[in-house]
């Protein structure tokens, strides 16, 4: 795995995505699409039904002999011919003389690792729906729960913990309709020989190609060029956008479970040694992985567009460096899910805190309330400008918000100290935070059951 490992959370259930990335299930996937070919082409008529059906019993990987695949590798150099070798020696010799009739090494490698590409993606679109749900509780109960929004790292008006989640669940839902809405274009198959032109069985090379996609539940290219690499692209570039929403979560709990904000904690589990050193150090592990794995993940659709536009019909350089920069891909996307869902599962919101920090200021988070309902005297420019003086004055010499908007006597004109008071309270002006709050955990929840029904 080329993933980022460091501060991995002891308590991570990769569900069972590893284990597709291994060299057994790369070979179960070639000799899935040797048997899907071999029964296409005899459905087309293209080979006889018998060597079909001994092809199919012979692709099985208890019965490849690897020692001898090995040592073929070893003599010639090939990395797939030593592998359809030894599938031929697994078939009777009538049938095995049909085996990867008319197709060429990539038709399979790489129709096989977009097979792969798709069992992954299909585990990601649950995590997905785990994380929703996550996010779906998290909003609900924190839909009232007032803390300062921050813009330019500074406090801007008001909002709900509540709401800020909604923002995530949001921008989750449109990467679930960004990856689903790809699949179409992503997990394609290709059975057009050396080129791409179905020289080699042009009567039934489409229907053939067809049939291939039926029956491995993919989608068939309309020209199949080994040439062709956006697909790829489009899918790590979409791996990415999906990581950048994990990745913003995971530099907010970051920063703010700093013990100066101390707003949010990372679920901790007793034992966990934060520092070698420093024994009282409790770390954001899950949201370092988060930040660490993202960051490389976003290479890497740059590496493949400086190789996606090699010429002509075929070159082995970009395949190979397809084949590694896809599966890191994948390495990187699966650490930051399963942080990500973890994380949201377990984080800790501090609302008492979120509370404490949003009365810092003494209401001066609220001089746009006040503006808004001087306007209704002034109009807006001149209710900004006066407020714009009372909080610079507040900020700038360290006095009372409540006192300074009290001696402006246009304001205490208006308003009673205690509607006043009431205009400075944070908890007074959130806007919608709670109704948004509400409605993203709704559609959150829809979203997460949707996957749950559709993604096995």
């Amino acid at each position: 795995m080329r993933a980022l490992y460091d501060s991995k959370s002891k308590t991570m259930d990769d569900r069972g995505i590893k284990e597709l990335f291994s060299n057994e299930a790369k070979y179960k996937t070639w000799l899935m699409f040797e048997a899907a070919l071999a029964e296409a082409q005899a459905e087309c008529g293209f080979i006889p039904k018998q060597a079909a059906l001994d092809i199919k019993e012979a692709a099985k990987i208890e019965n490849i002999d690897f020692e001898e695949m090995n040592r073929i590798y070893l003599k010639i150099g090939h990395g797939f011919v030593p592998f359809l070798k030894v599938l031929v020696k697994a078939c009777p010799k009538e049938s095995g003389k049909y085996i990867h009739y008319g197709i060429t090494t990539q038709n399979i490698q790489q129709s096989s690792q977009l097979y792969m590409v798709k069992t992954v993606h299909d585990k990601y679109m649950k995590l997905l729906g785990e994380i929703l749900e996550n996010l779906s509780k998290l909003a609900e109960d924190n839909k009232d729960t007032v803390m300062t929004g921050r813009t330019h790292g500074r406090h801007a008006t008001p909002i709900t913990y509540g709401y800020k989640v909604s923002v995530w669940i949001s921008d989750f839902i449109e990467c679930v309709e960004r990856m689903r809405e790809a699949e179409k274009r992503v997990f394609k198959i290709m059975m057009g020989g050396a080129v791409g032109t179905f020289s080699s069985m042009p009567e039934v090379g489409i229907d053939v190609q067809k049939r291939v996609a039926e029956l491995t539940g993919m989608y068939p290219m309309e020209v199949p060029s080994r040439n062709i690499s956006t697909h790829k692209l489009e899918y790590m570039m979409n791996l990415s956008l999906m990581a950048n929403i994990c990745h913003k979560i995971g530099e907010e709990v970051y920063s703010t479970t700093l013990e100066e904000i101390a707003e949010v904690s990372e679920g901790f589990s007793k034992g966990t040694v934060g520092s070698s050193t420093m024994p009282h150090k409790i770390n954001p592990k899950l949201a370092k992985g988060i930040v660490a794995n993202s960051q490389k993940l976003y290479s890497l659709p740059g590496v493949g567009m400086y190789s996606a536009v090699r010429p002509y019909e075929g070159d082995s350089s970009s395949y190979m460096l397809f084949d590694g920069i896809l599966e890191e891909a994948l390495e990187l996307t699966t650490e930051v899910l399963l942080r990500t869902e973890e994380l949201t599962r377990t984080m800790v919101p501090h609302p008492e805190r979120m509370l404490h920090n949003v009365l810092r200021n003494k209401g001066l988070d609220n001089t746009e309330y006040v503006m808004m309902k001087m306007a209704d005297k002034l109009g807006k420019d001149e209710a900004h400008s006066l407020l714009y003086d009372i909080a610079i004055k507040t900020a700038a010499d360290g006095e009372d918000f409540y006192t300074n908007l009290m001696k402006n006597s246009l304001i205490s004109s208006e308003f009673t100290a205690e509607e006043v008071k009431a205009l400075i309270d944070p908890r007074n002006y959130v806007g919608l935070s709670s109704e948004l709050a509400s409605k993203e955990a709704i559609r959150a929840h829809e979203t997460a059951k949707f996957i749950q029904e559709n993604y096995k």
